[in-house]
């Protein structure tokens, strides 16, 4: 009886009570309660892919956690499409450019921040790293960059044979790096907070069963996903009532999913278990990019809108800039202090020139 008096358990069956009760966006007080259990929300869907993770074990956990968090990106990118049509052109890519930016720079960075500062210094896999990265990049230059300089069609646009190759190399690398994780190089992912290869053994979480947080995964992720459909005018209402630029509303949609998992590796990072950290945070970047282009590319031929993937040069530049600095920063196994605070620094940056560009 108490598992299912659990809080994860609660918020979304209040979350899901609060959206058919028809009362958001009509008063500001029941948008605010309904951002509140959205992020909740989230944080209940990422407790039950970690139940969902302990059952299954490692390297499995961080991947389902990873897919989760990407299922509640696809879900929201492909919502806002289908009902914003040609106004939503430019929100996967700034929603995936945001969330790759993030990752690399802010969560990565405060892992390597406050994981240096706690514990001096941490090691982990550098192949892993590897591995990661080389997938990472090739991904990102084929979804975010190539695109601004094709010119079979002008403008930041693919043709539709292009997207559909890009769609395929995504998933792919994508599927590649699966299979390196969890069969051909699967020890590389499981090194230990010494340094010697391993599993890290941790109790699983007790309560709710297997079987409860299976359902309440989808319940939670449904829901997060109609929540953030429903206040999605709201918030852009709010970024252009301050004059910020529309683009800041694909950072907020990024920060909103990625919130637990930033959680979750910042936790794992200060408890000395900066592989986890550095597994979570890569291969969720790299499930973002990989999974959510060619489904938004599947939806946007359905129902035959262009999609804008090209980033400006100036996004480039600090895509690139983000991409360099954190290969140089995990490429000796060993992590500290200033790494992190170049990163963030990095973040900062990305931040302030969205509003400021």
């Amino acid at each position: 009886m108490r598992s299912l008096l659990h809080w994860t358990i609660i918020i979304p069956v209040l979350a899901w009570i609060l959206f058919f009760s028809g009362y958001i966006n009509k008063h500001a007080v029941v948008e605010a309660v309904a951002g509140i259990l959205l992020i909740l929300s989230v944080m209940s869907a990422v407790h039950h892919s970690e139940i969902i993770a302990h059952k299954v074990g490692e390297p499995y956990g961080t991947i389902i956690l990873a897919v989760a968090i990407t299922i509640i990106e696809v879900s929201i990118i492909v919502s806002l499409m289908v009902a914003g049509g040609s106004e939503t052109l430019t929100l996967a890519r700034d929603t995936v450019y945001s969330a790759t930016m993030l990752i690399l720079n802010g969560i990565v960075g405060l892992c390597l921040f406050i994981g240096g500062l706690k514990h001096h210094e941490q090691t982990f896999s550098k192949h892993s790293v590897t591995i990661a990265l080389v997938s990472l990049v090739s991904i990102i230059v084929f979804t975010m960059v190539v695109p601004t300089f094709t010119r079979t069609v002008e403008g930041p646009y693919y043709s539709p044979s292009q997207l559909i190759f890009v769609s395929f190399a995504c998933l792919a690398i994508y599927g590649c790096f699966i299979f390196a994780q969890t069969i051909r190089h699967k020890e590389y992912y499981l090194i230990s907070e010494e340094g010697n290869r391993g599993p890290v053994e941790e109790a699983a979480p007790k309560n709710p069963s297997l079987t409860v947080s299976l359902f309440f995964l989808l319940v939670s992720l449904i829901i997060v996903v109609l929540l953030a459909k429903t206040l999605s005018p709201t918030i852009e209402k709010v970024v252009l009532s301050y004059n910020l630029p529309k683009t800041l509303v694909g950072v907020i949609i990024a920060g909103i999913i990625l919130l637990p998992e930033g959680i979750a590796a910042i936790n794992a990072a200060w408890k000395n278990k900066l592989q986890t950290s550095l597994n979570l945070a890569l291969g969720s970047a790299l499930a973002s990019i990989g999974l959510t282009i060619p489904v938004v590319a599947i939806v946007s031929h359905v129902y035959d809108m262009k999609m804008i993937l090209g980033l400006d040069y100036t996004s480039i530049i600090l895509l690139a800039l983000s991409a360099f600095t954190v290969m140089l920063s995990l490429n000796t196994g060993r992590s500290n202090v200033v790494y992190g605070v170049v990163l963030l620094v990095n973040w900062m940056a990305f931040i302030y020139l969205t509003i400021q560009p």
